[in-house]
């Protein structure tokens, strides 16, 4: 396999990252990281190569706090990675990353293709701080060419920890199963008061509703959730709504 290149529009998977680590051609292995930690089955050299994995978990923990330390005020971008520069949504990632980098913000995606890569490329190209935080996955490989500050992790749970702890809130394009697991990973971090001041704005009105809607016909009317778990969900196609409602929750944020 040869390097990652990116022809009309699409990325086409070449190499395979694994942290730091690049695998091309024969060397690609057909696990993730995430994987072998997690599964219990097989020999009980488990018992011994477990703890010694703390130490690489630990490092990547160093490694992400020690970039994004000084990083300041950023809002998390989620979306598809299956976006494609003709979707209106890549348009309005575009304009999602430059409209946060002219209030202020820094932008934090994936580092992903589609809608990661529209925003940060709206973000880059504003002169602002594009954010990359890249994860090993067997069918995605590297950062896009907009990140000017990126890192790949091996786990998810720390690329996780490093969204929440960086990120004063979230604008969420249109996206699929990656995108909801991180959508509703903020609403639940914001409704156990895990966080604070962490608002979550879904851009797409067509696209959101119909979530929307069962989550109060079904979820709601089940009492399986409050009415103010969905209130932490603002739905709009107006960017500028968005990034207001950010610099809003930064305001009370500093006044707090």
């Amino acid at each position: 396999m040869a390097d990652v290149r990116r022809r009309e529009g699409e990325w086409r998977v070449k190499a395979k990252f694994k942290g730091p680590v690049i695998q091309r051609r024969a060397q690609i292995d057909g696990s993730t990281t995430d994987q072998r930690l997690l599964d219990s089955r097989g020999p009980t050299d488990w018992v011994h190569t477990d703890p010694w994995r703390v130490l690489r978990i630990q490092s990547e923990f160093v490694e992400g706090f020690g970039t994004l330390a000084e990083l300041g005020a950023a809002i998390g971008v989620f979306g598809s990675a299956r976006t494609r520069e003709d979707d209106p949504a890549y348009a309005q990632g575009i304009e999602v990353g430059r409209k946060l980098v002219e209030a202020g913000f820094s932008v934090i995606t994936g580092g992903g293709p589609g809608a990661m890569e529209a925003a940060n490329r709206g973000a880059s190209e504003a002169g602002g701080i594009s954010v990359g935080l890249g994860v090993e996955l067997p069918f995605e490989a590297g950062l896009n060419e907009w990140v000017d500050v990126g890192i790949v992790f091996r786990y998810f749970f720390v690329r996780k920890t490093m969204f929440v702890k960086y990120s004063q809130g979230f604008i969420v394009l249109p996206g699929g199963i990656g995108t909801l697991d991180e959508m509703f990973e903020a609403v639940t971090l914001a409704q156990t008061q895990k966080v604070t001041e962490f608002p979550v704005v879904l851009l797409g009105v067509d696209y959101w509703s119909g979530l929307i809607a069962w989550l109060k016909d079904t979820v709601l009317a089940s009492g399986k959730i409050a009415q103010s778990d969905i209130d932490r969900m603002v739905v709009t196609d107006d960017v500028d709504e968005a990034v207001a409602l950010m610099a809003a929750a930064r305001s009370r944020h500093h006044q707090g």
